[in-house]
């Protein structure tokens, strides 16, 4: 009887198990779709929700990044990128887009690092490569000029 008992349990914690990774998997493509649509508060809304069942889901966060991105909230859009580069540390596009912060925050050493790390793993886009080393190279033309 015990026995029995066990099984049965086994196989409703499955089913449930299951069932979550489906939830969550929905909640991404919906709030993908959300996005894609520019409805940004509620893809963010579910983008967050999907967070709460697969927190280890890196998309989800590189997707907040990019509509804090379009609210002009650096602080969260970098939070957003970090834990991207934490759970996923080749991502070139969290590593591009933090780039592209550390050039509007004028921190050359910051960006270059990232431009570094960045050279090293790009396979998809690699001809972002050349936008950013003009966007240095402009940077430290400007620093030595008022310098």
């Amino acid at each position: 009887m015990k026995l029995i008992n066990k099984f049965i349990l086994i196989i409703f914690i499955s089913i449930n198990y299951c069932i979550a990774v489906s939830a969550a998997d929905n909640l991404f493509e919906k709030a993908k779709k959300k996005f894609e649509k520019k409805d940004y508060e509620k893809s963010k809304f579910l983008f967050q929700r999907n967070i709460v069942f697969n927190p280890k889901n890196a998309e989800s966060y590189l997707y907040l990044a990019k509509i804090f991105n379009t609210e002009e909230n650096q602080e969260e859009e970098e939070k957003n990128l970090d834990t991207t580069l934490l759970l996923e540390p080749s991502n070139e596009e969290a590593i591009y887009m933090l780039i592209n912060i550390q050039l509007d925050r004028s921190n050359f050493e910051k960006a270059n690092t990232l431009m570094n790390r960045f050279t090293s793993i790009c396979k998809k886009m690699c001809n972002k490569k050349t936008e950013i080393i003009k966007s240095l190279q402009d940077f430290e033309a400007n620093n030595e000029k008022t310098n």
